[in-house]
């Protein structure tokens, strides 16, 4: 392992973080809030402690092993969570203790949107720009951004890119070189952003609003600049764009890719994954839309109205509220709630266990009862009309298997801090599937916990970005001993 290019590489990425501060500050100077300050601090601070890192190895040269890449990716988000961190601690309003501050930051990065923020109306605007913007950047993991930037440091960029991209299909690229494919889904990235915010606009939203929520939109990351959330705006336009780019933004990005280059949406009608995850949102909706209107929760068009959204927000583990679902009569709680294990699609910023692999474990249940009943039958399992291989059904299996473990492992250890049952099962789903709002105690925000909880919470949360193997791998002796 080259420690001497790991500090290398996160000292160029701190330096490279530091300058995101630009943008805060000067909506600090434009609104003439109190928060100037600290944003000038945390971008001194950020870019020192970077500095310091790249400058005594500043002439090496190695290329990146991979496992290189993956201490260099779990290192990359708990490092960028810190220095994340400092505006939240440094400014007056809100003034976090380190462990709110750290949570903050690291649901941003994370994408996951569970805050411990309340008052959000009362907040400078630069600090509300900047929860935002965190998200923005963690949306589609600002190592792809990186990895374009560094071959022209003189360092690869294909093991952080394996590690770092969601989904079973890891190895699959858009274009043959991995800066292009870098550049290509940033273009992407930001063509959304810019078509979300000009929605939100024209829908009524002040340019600060609009570019704020589609920051969290496209990002899948649910952070509002109000305490309302999307209910602030109380309309049904807004909310129907929003659900539009939370569905376009839950899709393999790669699909929109080849949209873009080969100015055809055929690769969208036969994806496989995408028929499955709009099955699956449309048997969603269809079942809320009815429950809640004969429980006479609201009048048909209400029923209509929030259903719909509320149902998209949860399943793509976006986490914009317009009403409190958690309170929703009959099964509803449950069901949205269980709809964000699903999540998004793989090579999207949803979060969730992945559409594809949900779509492969109920082939491959199925494939085992023909099997029982024709014993020696050859039935591959198929997404569309290719066979999958055998290593990808394995890979699967074995992270559900890992993810239930992994699952049970944190709700132990928060209910040892004292939460109650409800509040533990659903903080661990909301953090692992980077979702954001839960049930019980965590409904609203997490402010109410423990400190014990947040960091345990807070360790979910990346288990949950990081895809659970991409972190525990550095705990395996093998990894140290190879």
């Amino acid at each position: 392992m080259h420690i001497s290019v790991i500090a290398r590489v996160l000292g160029i990425f701190l330096m490279l973080f530091s300058l995101t501060m630009l943008p805060p500050i000067l909506v600090s100077i434009w609104f003439h809030d109190d928060a100037l300050q600290a944003f000038i601090s945390a971008l001194g601070l950020t870019f020192g402690l970077g500095f310091l890192c790249w400058l005594p190895v500043r002439h090496v040269h190695h290329d990146l092993r991979t496992r290189d890449g993956f201490v260099i990716t779990v290192l990359f988000w708990i490092v960028l969570a810190l220095s994340g961190s400092f505006p939240f601690m440094l400014s007056e309003n809100p003034g976090l203790s380190f462990t709110d501050a750290f949570f903050e930051s690291l649901s941003g990065w994370t994408t996951t949107g569970a805050t411990i923020m309340t008052g959000l109306d009362e907040l400078p605007k630069s600090i509300l720009w900047y929860r935002q913007q965190l998200q923005w950047l963690g949306g589609m993991g600002i190592i792809v951004l990186a990895v374009a930037v560094l071959p022209m440091l003189g360092i690869g960029g294909m093991q952080l890119f394996r590690a770092e991209t969601p989904g079973p299909l890891k190895d699959s690229k858009l274009t043959p070189r991995i800066t292009e494919t870098a550049k290509a889904l940033w273009y992407i990235y930001l063509s959304l952003t810019i078509a979300c915010a000009l929605g939100y606009w024209l829908a009524g939203m002040t340019p600060f609003d609009a570019i704020g929520h589609s920051f969290a939109t496209v990002a899948i990351g649910g952070f509002s600049t109000h305490d309302a959330s999307m209910g602030y705006f109380n309309s049904a336009t807004i909310e129907m764009i929003a659900v539009f780019f939370m569905l376009i933004s839950s899709l393999n990005f790669a699909l929109h890719f080849y949209a873009w280059r080969y100015h055809s949406l055929i690769h969208f009608l036969r994806d496989s994954e995408l028929k499955f995850f709009f099955a699956v949102m449309a048997g969603g909706i269809g079942l809320t839309i009815p429950a809640l209107w004969l429980t006479n929760t609201y009048e048909l068009p209400e029923a209509i109205r929030y259903g719909i959204f509320e149902t998209v927000s949860v399943a793509t583990t976006t986490g914009f509220a317009t009403a409190d679902f958690s309170v929703w009569p009959i099964f509803l709680p449950v069901l949205l709630f269980m709809m964000a294990f699903i999540g998004g699609c793989a090579g999207s910023t949803g979060g969730g266990m992945k559409v594809i692999r949900v779509l492969l474990i109920f082939k491959q249940g199925n494939r085992e009862i023909n099997r029982l009943i024709h014993p020696n039958a050859v039935i591959p399992v198929k997404i569309g009309r290719q066979p999958v291989p055998e290593r990808v059904l394995e890979a699967v299996w074995g992270f559900f298997a890992l993810y239930v473990m992994t699952y049970m492992v944190m709700m132990l250890l928060l209910l040892a801090t004292g939460l109650d049952h409800v509040t533990a099962f659903s903080a661990v789903g909301a953090c692992l599937n980077n979702l954001g709002p839960g049930l019980g105690e965590v409904a609203t925000h997490y402010g109410d916990i423990s400190d014990a909880a947040k960091w345990i919470c807070a360790l979910t949360m990346l288990l949950g970005r990081l895809e659970i193997f991409t972190l525990l791998v550095l705990i395996s002796p093998a990894f140290w001993r190879g």
